[in-house]
């Protein structure tokens, strides 16, 4: 995101797409999970992530490592909470539209 664009744009579409990433990997961990069960553990891990930054360990990890500071970022963003939400209901439509094209 963040190559193509800049900006709150970028940095928020990168929020939303980080529950969406999150998403896709409990979907090929549990393919028959529920699109809502999926969409809830992504979006509770990713509020995790962000409240976990409030204690200092993910800033102390990402200084460390490239990996630690793009998976667990390191400073709390309040607003990252909401885009989270909106990345984890776009993945909730999604999967859920593919898994009623496939029921049919």
């Amino acid at each position: 995101m963040r190559a193509g664009s800049d900006g709150a744009f970028a940095k928020y579409a990168g929020s939303a797409l980080y529950t969406v990433l999150l998403c896709t990997l409990a979907v090929l961990c549990a393919p028959r999970a529920r699109p809502l069960v999926v969409a809830s553990t992504a979006l509770g891990l990713s509020w995790a992530v962000e409240f976990a930054q409030l204690t200092g360990v993910p800033a102390e990890l990402s200084a460390h490592s490239t990996a630690a500071r793009l998976v667990l970022g390191s400073t709390f963003n309040a607003p990252d909470l909401f885009w989270y939400a909106v990345g984890a209901a776009a993945a909730w439509g999604v999967h859920a539209g593919v898994r009623a094209v496939d029921l049919r």
